[in-house]
């Protein structure tokens, strides 16, 4: 959700450069686009990055700013886009997050003569600082009561129109620098720049910078503190194939070979750490998954394996966890992650931390927040993801939670699913091809299962909703009887997944069939004769091959209807803000 790039170097550089960068950063989400540079020059607009650079001026500089903002403040236009300037231009400020104490802020500086150009809470830094520094503060000090008097979240990039110093700030949002050969880059998330360098700071909480093109100093209050360089040895994996139209398609035929190679750590680079994360489930007295979204779904999945070999575990959506009474020192919380740097996350491990709980994480992206904020971390190792939608992602955190699940006694043969992944794409995806097509008038779709089967009706539901703009809802079968039946009217779609012999599932599908319901089931029993036959599972395998249909389904659906589908409407893919 939104991205920052900043650049400052002892030699000159393309503002394209600049920009470049900050594509490397889309997949998180955006709506529009800006830059700006030490001498004044500012560029913005809404709209994609790449339309962007068609019209970008080609600009040399020591010194530039840069971001992509997903709206929160304002609307969607180009004055509420970022960069934002003060009243007379001498403080020019990129931001991630949200203050949340800005009317109040906005109306103090109102009072003193300031005026406002945007509907955007980042604009206040600028003219908040250019107040301070009029009233004869240095920069510095200025930074540091924006710290003290600002209330929410933020990273910001800061320049003073004609200097060469770039000044940093950071609370509960991202923020690294990366350290060049002849110069500094600042980003919000490190792949930015890793293929430019290897060597990396991270920001922690409270923090802010001085970065010149040739030095950098970080700050706590006004001491000086020593910071670790870390060398990142991630780029993010991508098995390119340009035959694929969209993102999503690839990323969802990629899953038997992400599937394949997290299964193969389990076993070599990251053995030691399961074999840890599997000793901290023994010792404590419940565990506690922590997620959001897609996220969320897979950790449900996990609570049904982790129940069912007696390690009593709950699921928290992480926007309500602190609502939760048994948050203490005899909870392990498991956070589960695709980028690490979800604010619900990050703020519901600090709360369980301040609890007493151990804390430990499932992340794609390595040296995030959440990583860092864990007694151990474990990589789903799917590769850089770049459609918003996870796909991949989903894959891989389930069979991470079942390779967890195994350790501690739930029993399956997890080395036989990236083969199975790849049959039921094989098998299924003309098919769904073919169904999609009577269904992009489609309004409203129940996806129903039961027992392990639930948590993927969630998911399938929620990728309906996310790329192919369709009501669905995922739920229990036997919940239907208790008021969603009423829904159910002739040609109404259901999707019904039904792993094994469960034919308490069979019932709830036959109930809707039975008022006219277009059912689609999906089931690995040939017995009932479904409109997908899975291959013949294991424990655990369903939740992954049978959420693939549904990430077919949302695809061929989405694209009938002409749909931005890597970039669905209102979506970011790291969600920042709370």
């Amino acid at each position: 959700m939104c991205g920052i790039v900043g650049m400052v170097s002892s030699n000159q550089f393309s503002t394209l450069d600049v920009i470049a960068a900050l594509k490397r950063l889309e997949y998180r989400g955006y709506d529009s686009v800006g830059i700006a540079t030490s001498d004044g020059w500012v560029s913005k607009d809404v709209g994609e990055i790449d339309k962007f650079m068609d019209i970008l001026e080609d600009r040399s500089a020591n010194l530039a700013i840069s971001h992509t903002r997903w709206a929160t403040h304002g609307r969607v236009t180009k004055e509420n886009a970022h960069p934002h300037a003060s009243n007379d231009g001498s403080i020019i400020v990129v931001h991630n997050g949200i203050i949340e104490n800005f009317e109040q802020m906005r109306a103090a500086l109102r009072s003193k003569g300031y005026s406002f150009i945007s509907q955007t809470d980042t604009e206040i830094i600028a003219n908040y600082l250019e107040d301070k520094l009029r009233s004869g503060m240095g920069m510095q000090k200025a930074i540091r009561s924006f710290m003290k008097d600002a209330e929410g979240t933020f990273a910001i990039l800061i320049i003073i129109k004609g200097e060469d110093t770039l000044y940093a700030a950071k609370r509960d949002s991202p923020l690294v620098l990366g350290i060049l050969g002849d110069g500094f880059v600042l980003a919000s998330d490190i792949y930015a720049f890793s293929d430019k360098t290897s060597k990396s700071i991270f920001f922690d909480d409270n923090e802010y910078a001085v970065i010149t093109p040739r030095s950098y100093t970080f700050y706590v209050d006004s001491k000086e503190i020593e910071k670790q360089i870390t060398e990142v040895q991630w780029t993010g994996i991508s098995e390119k194939d340009e035959k694929y139209e969209h993102y999503m398609i690839k990323e969802i035929h990629e899953q038997p070979v992400a599937a394949r190679r997290l299964i193969e750590s389990m076993d070599t680079t990251q053995r030691s750490k399961m074999d840890l994360l599997a000793r901290l489930c023994r010792q404590c007295k419940r565990v506690l998954f922590v997620a959001a979204g897609t996220s969320y779904h897979a950790s449900l999945a996990g609570v049904y394996m982790f129940n069912s070999i007696g390690i009593e575990a709950h699921t928290l959506i992480a926007s309500e966890f602190q609502n939760f009474m048994l948050v203490n020192e005899d909870a392990l919380v498991i956070a589960i992650s695709q980028s690490g740097e979800t604010m619900d996350v990050v703020k519901a491990i600090k709360y369980a931390k301040d609890k007493g709980s151990k804390i430990v994480s499932i992340v794609n992206v390595p040296y995030s927040t959440v990583q860092r904020l864990s007694e151990v971390s474990v990589e789903i190792l799917a590769g850089q993801e770049i459609c918003v939608a996870s796909t991949k992602t989903y894959t891989n955190q389930v069979l991470i939670l079942i390779c967890l699940a195994n350790l501690l006694g739930f029993r399956t043969d997890i080395k036989s699913i990236p083969e199975m992944i790849g049959s039921t794409i094989e098998s299924s995806e003309e098919k769904v091809m073919e169904l999609s097509r009577s269904m992009s008038d489609t309004r409203d779709i129940y996806v129903i299962g039961r027992g392990i089967s639930y948590p993927l009706s969630r998911e399938v539901a929620l990728k309906l909703k996310e790329i192919s703009y369709i009501h669905a809802e995922g739920m229990m079968g036997g919940e239907l009887k208790h008021g969603t039946i009423a829904l159910i009217e002739e040609g109404t779609i259901v999707f019904s997944f039904i792993p094994n012999t469960d034919y308490e599932m069979l019932s709830n599908t036959q109930e809707v069939a039975a008022r006219g319901a277009h059912v689609i089931m999906i089931s690995d029993n040939p017995e009932f004769e479904p409109t997908f036959l899975l291959p013949p599972s294991v424990p655990g395998s369903f939740s992954v091959t049978a959420t693939i249909i549904g990430q077919l389904f949302a695809y061929y659906i989405a694209k009938e209807k002409g749909l931005p589908i890597d970039k669905p409407r209102n979506l970011a893919k790291s969600v920042t803000v709370k």
